[in-house]
């Protein structure tokens, strides 16, 4: 007995061909895979005018190995994922009997940008920066487009023919959001939009949005909160109620005298007013949480205790080298931004000085200015090291453009001053000529992996070598009723060189700093 297909009762089916019948099932299990424009692919990857297409974000890393086991735990982590939207689910009806089934979906993003300086390449890297941006807060970048133009258009930034040609795209592919590669003026994110019909938005408020998210300590919220309303007060847009006007007394009654004094703020002026009464607080609390890390970078400087500071380019690998170094276990991730609070941790060389290790905020091209001025305290961290472990990820697309935009930064926090280490970072996963070139340009480096443990000593010893030493030589003679002394140069930053017990006390030579050796003075030794 052969069994026969059951192919149901609607004979439409029979006639449906496998394509057909497979995109049938995507729909019922809601996978909204996005649509495509195959007449504007090419073979390597891109369209024949420039329009890129994207898979992952190729600034993410692709090891496929996130943490090593000097991580730690990763709670915050678990706790940062707890709660994520999931791509792929749609929030469009196909027919109204779904209704009761439609679930949310990501944001679904198209991303267009300028290359008007540099090559092509440079262009294609900052997009694919873009592109992992996006991913990091929490969209699905289905598109893209870059136009060859000497300068933007202060109208639609891209001109009309190419906004018409994105709006093309957006409607192919089903976006509903536009990210620029650039800070738009409120006139050109207006023009943009009533062409695309959809949102618009340009770098600096994705930055700031992945701040919004990512920020934890107090003193970080109300940073990127500042940041977000210096973005906001220029762009404020007001029409129907926002622009009537208040009115006091007897406006529109019988009596008009207490009315007849004019009309009053609009609505948009209300919320202008109200939006700068709020920076102003913000700017007092954080004025205000400045002397408690004043107070804690005071006493590191009275102890002289030498700090380092780990800074660099976004996602280079700043909180895995802390890990390393020191067992902090502070959050690591594969996204942009992942860590925005500083964090300080006590380090020792291997001769027994003490020093402190920061890690701090990450860079990237182009970062706002309204961040820079909000995380201004949190970089003095940086302006205030004795050394900066410039950490870099060789296994970038342009790990010499991320170098030039970190140094850019440090100029914006006069921090350029301060003795700085190139740390070339994942070398387990970089191009061994990218390495070489790289180690060719910058003479004072050190090639590690924080993932593996590669080069970590050559870089403990680099530190111990760069960092300020005790530099006053005492011969001290110490009765031996007082051996608190004895016990704080053991335990404060002072070099033994060494030790003998005599019958008039503890004889030691020692190698201390120059506070500490005035409190020493009485007992130097003159014979």
């Amino acid at each position: 007995m052969t069994s026969q297909p059951n192919t149901g009762s609607d004979p439409a089916a029979q006639d449906m061909s496998p394509e057909e019948i497979q995109a049938v099932i995507d729909r019922i299990l809601s996978k909204d895979v996005p649509a495509r424009n195959p007449s504007t692919q090419s073979g390597d990857g891109k369209g024949s005018d420039g329009k890129a297409v994207f898979g992952k974000a190729q600034a993410i890393s692709g090891l496929d190995e996130e943490h090593s086991t000097y991580d730690g735990d990763q709670q915050d982590l678990e706790e940062r994922r707890a709660l994520r939207r999931t791509a792929g689910l749609s929030t469009e009806l196909e027919d109204v009997t779904e209704v009761e089934y439609r679930q949310l979906r990501l944001e679904r993003v198209v991303l267009a940008g300028l290359w008007s300086e540099g090559t092509l390449a440079d262009a294609e890297n900052s997009l694919r920066e873009l592109a992992a941006l996006a991913e990091t807060a929490g969209s699905e970048v289905l598109d893209g487009l870059v136009q060859r133009r000497d300068k933007p258009d202060p109208g639609t930034f891209l001109g009309s023919g190419k906004a018409l040609e994105l709006r093309d795209i957006v409607m192919s592919t089903g976006a509903d959001t536009v990210v620029v590669d650039a800070e738009l003026a409120p006139s050109q994110r207006r023009g943009l939009e009533d062409i695309v019909k959809v949102k618009v938005i340009d770098r600096t408020a994705l930055i700031l949005d992945i701040f919004a998210q990512h920020a934890k300590s107090r003193e970080g919220k109300a940073q990127v909160e500042l940041a977000q309303l210096e973005y906001l007060l220029p762009r404020l847009r007001g029409w129907g109620e926002s622009m009537s006007r208040q009115a006091g007394g007897q406006v529109g009654g019988a009596a008009a005298g207490m009315g007849s004094r004019g009309p009053g703020e609009t609505k948009i002026e209300l919320d202008r007013r109200r939006i700068r009464t709020r920076m102003a607080k913000l700017r007092r609390e954080i004025a205000a949480m400045k002397p408690a890390r004043e107070t804690k970078r005071a006493n590191r400087r009275r102890n002289s205790v030498p700090s380092v500071a780990i800074a660099g380019y976004t996602n280079a690998g700043k909180s895995s080298l802390l890990n390393r170094l020191t067992d902090a276990g502070v959050l690591v991730e594969n996204a942009l931004f992942a860590t925005l609070d500083p964090t300080v941790r006590k380090a020792e060389t291997a001769d027994g000085l003490g020093y402190t290790l920061a890690d701090t905020v990450g860079f990237v091209r182009s970062l706002p200015t309204q961040l820079v001025e909000a995380f201004r305290s949190t970089l003095e961290e940086v302006a205030d090291a004795d050394l900066i472990l410039h950490v870099v990820d060789v296994s970038h697309p342009d790990p010499e453009g991320q170098i030039a935009a970190v140094r850019k930064v440090f100029s914006e926090v006069d921090a350029r001053k301060v003795p700085e280490i190139i740390v070339l970072n994942k070398a387990d996963a970089a191009d061994p000529f990218v390495v070489e070139r790289l180690r060719q340009r910058e003479p004072r480096h050190v090639v590690v992996s924080a993932r593996t443990g590669q080069g970590i000593a050559e870089l403990l010893k680099a530190i111990s070598d760069a960092i300020p030493r005790p530099s006053v030589k005492l011969e001290l003679l110490i009765p031996y009723d007082r051996g608190d002394l004895v016990s704080k140069l053991h335990e404060s930053d002072a070099e033994i060189i060494s030790v003998d017990h005599v019958e008039q006390g503890t004889r030691a030579v020692v190698m201390v700093r120059e506070g500490f050796a005035a409190e020493l003075e009485p007992f130097v030794s003159n014979d």
